[in-house]
């Protein structure tokens, strides 16, 4: 098992966070918790960058969709960046591919 670890920044078009370890049952709260400090405006982009995602478990996409919900609930995007295929497949699987917008590298969105 991985840590999680969460690092937010901003970018021209919204907060950016990056994603490492293991986003499941033990430690989703941790993405939960991170939301609540956001501060996201109408038009702004919500970036998760899971390029360090490790493992997703049903809890971690719970999170995920929190995240989704926080962001609309804010008339604002969101949108996951540089995902591993695995975590991919994950998505695809669930349908979460057709309700979050998925972007090769987070470069191209901020």
């Amino acid at each position: 098992m991985s840590l999680l670890k969460i690092t937010t920044r901003a970018t021209a078009t919204g907060p950016m966070l990056s994603i490492t370890g293991d986003l499941e049952y033990d430690n989703a709260s941790g993405l939960r918790e991170a939301l609540t400090t956001l501060s996201l405006k109408p038009g702004q982009r919500l970036i998760l960058d899971l390029a360090g995602l490790q493992y997703c478990d049903s809890s971690g996409i719970t999170a995920m969709i929190i995240a989704h919900h926080h962001a609309r609930a804010a008339q604002a995007d969101i949108a996951l960046t540089a995902v591993p295929a695995h975590i991919t497949r994950i998505l695809r699987i669930v349908g979460l591919d057709q309700v979050f917008t998925l972007h090769a590298d987070g470069d191209e969105l901020v």
